[in-house]
């Protein structure tokens, strides 16, 4: 267990009155697993991935990676956590237009204040992984969508984090990109890392080792998920 929330929720103030995106939920993510998070659009799913990625704080309830609670942890402390143990992937890649493919992976590296003999090697590693190493020096409008997802992977393990959360990866992507991009995220988590991917896909469901819904801001575990996703 590399992630755990405990009785974790969030809850916002609106001009309506509080509004509860997230209710009370116990989630962990696993190191060597794929952890599956369906639920319609509006469902809380993605608050579930923010407050797993740090992005967010719970209302109440707890927060740990790595076995350490960051309840009280500075925003400082925070950015460090995700610099180091957590790699995002999303649906729109995010990718920076003006930089090529691997000065889009290299980033994270920079920020981290590596040598450029370490950031070239760890680049040339991730770009090899996803295998997009002849198209390292092409900028993001140069590649197809599936080819800017499989960027936007190598840049998120780059840095060789411990969990890849990833908030609808394939939903801009074609039949066959899917195919790609989802069995790279399963090789990243039988690697040993933690890979959780939100969707709505049930196309997803064959490369997941454990599955969870989010119904109106409430967890429930998928038992039979064959059975639950159609």
């Amino acid at each position: 267990m590399i992630a755990r929330l405990t009785q974790a929720n969030k809850i916002y103030d609106s001009p309506a009155g509080k509004f509860t995106a997230l209710d009370k939920s116990d989630v962990e993510l696993n190191e060597g697993e794929l952890l599956l998070i369906i639920g319609p659009s509006g469902s809380g799913k993605t608050t579930l991935l923010s407050l797993l990625g740090c992005l967010i704080n719970p209302t109440e309830g707890n927060l740990e990676i790595n076995g350490r609670s960051t309840t009280k942890l500075s925003a400082k402390e925070m950015a460090k956590i995700r610099l180091d143990t957590i790699g995002f992937v999303f649906q729109q890649f995010n990718l920076l237009a003006p930089l090529s493919a691997e000065d889009n992976i290299s980033f994270p590296l920079q920020m981290l204040g590596l040598s450029k003999t370490e950031i070239k090697r760890r680049t040339e590693d991730a770009l090899q992984k996803v295998d997009m190493s002849e198209h390292k020096k092409k900028l993001p409008k140069q590649l197809s969508a599936g080819q800017q997802q499989r960027i936007a992977i190598a840049r998120a393990l780059v840095t060789n984090p411990k969990i890849i959360l990833c908030d609808e990866p394939t939903a801009s992507l074609d039949k066959d990109n899917i195919l790609i991009v989802m069995k790279e995220l399963k090789d990243l988590a039988k690697s040993g890392k933690a890979v959780a991917v939100v969707t709505h896909d049930p196309r997803l469901v064959e490369y997941a080792d454990r599955g969870i819904e989010v119904k109106n801001g409430l967890v429930y575990p998928l038992v039979n998920m064959n059975a639950e996703m159609h």
